[in-house]
């Protein structure tokens, strides 16, 4: 099969279309071919040596794909050869085919393209996991997201307002701002203008903060929370090391979590994606969360795709297809 493949590891963007092994299908899995894949910040982080993948997981970059099944191996319940699917991968999205376990397959959202469902996989069940299964957000509460404009961010503020919280975002631009107003976001603030922990403190505070910078906003975002309220961080473009007050987490009784969903066991990540199946599926089919796709481009324009999601212009997310 043909996969991008690195061809120098010290160069992120050395990204070439070149042969590779066909991937070996193990019991309970199924193949997946595969017609197109989302860009993640995961990937640009791997490419640049700061995100292995998991012990015995494929080199090849990809967390999510959509396509149609060719293979099924072993007692897989609910799939078969020709349907159409969307996959929560380990890796190995940005080839032809993917081995995928049975338990992190989806169906195409009703009425999506293929493109259209591989933008929404990672997001959705990054989002509903850490949003809903983690901090709990609920109606009423007060919910805070970094990178409002990004992938995460551009679900998050759809998936909140169907909760029925109150939706505050960041963003660098005020085009930016103006596409999470239009999803739904009711606090807009240009971090480049504003300090967003004396915006939130001034309404009394987020009840759960969604975190994609890590070390960088730590301190900032336990000043941003209130009593009771969750800080969930999952992504580290702020850095890894930082300093905690712990004395004004105690005095919020605020919690911290830090998680994802690449390093997850395979029960676990099933768990999850039946989870946001069930919740997210019907939100998806009734229009009420959209996908949010920036520019879809062909998988051998990986290298100039990775740097359009490395200039910070993106708004959504990009889509390989294959």
């Amino acid at each position: 099969m043909k996969a991008i493949i690195q061809t120098d590891l010290s160069n992120p963007r050395s990204l070439e279309w070149s042969d590779a092994p066909d991937p070996t299908l193990e019991e309970g899995q199924v193949l997946v071919s595969v017609r197109a894949v989302g860009l993640n910040r995961a990937d640009l982080l791997q490419a640049a040596g700061h995100y292995p993948p998991p012990p015995g997981t494929t080199d090849i970059l990809g967390l999510e794909c959509a396509g149609v099944i060719e293979e099924v191996k072993g007692d897989v319940l609910g799939w078969k050869v020709g349907d159409e699917v969307c996959c929560l991968l380990s890796g190995g999205g940005f080839a032809e085919k993917v081995a995928v376990p049975a338990g992190q397959v989806l169906p195409l959202p009703e009425g999506y393209s293929f493109e259209e469902a591989a933008s929404i996989v990672e997001v959705a069940c990054t989002v509903f996991s850490n949003v809903v299964m983690v901090a709990g957000l609920t109606e009423g509460q007060t919910f805070l997201v970094h990178g409002g404009a990004g992938g995460i961010g551009t679900f998050a503020i759809q998936m909140a307002k169907q909760l029925g919280a109150t939706v505050a975002v960041t963003a660098g631009s005020q085009e930016k701002l103006d596409k999470c107003a239009e999803l739904g976001a009711d606090i807009l603030i240009n971090y480049k203008e504003e300090n967003f922990e004396e915006v939130l403190a001034s309404r009394g505070g987020a009840n759960v903060i969604l975190d994609i910078m890590g070390a960088k906003y730590l301190d900032r975002n336990v000043k941003a929370l209130a009593k009771d309220g969750h800080l969930v961080i999952i992504g580290m473009q702020g850095g890894v090391k930082g300093e905690l007050n712990i004395g004004r987490l105690l005095s919020k009784r605020g919690s911290i979590t830090a998680t994802g969903l690449r390093y997850r066991d395979l029960a676990d990540k099933a768990r999850i994606v039946a989870a946001t199946e069930d919740t997210v599926w019907p939100m998806l089919a009734d229009g009420v969360i959209t996908p949010q796709i920036h520019t879809v481009m062909d998988i051998r324009e990986t290298a100039s795709a990775h740097e359009i999601l490395a200039n910070g212009e993106v708004s959504g997310k990009v889509v390989l297809t294959v």
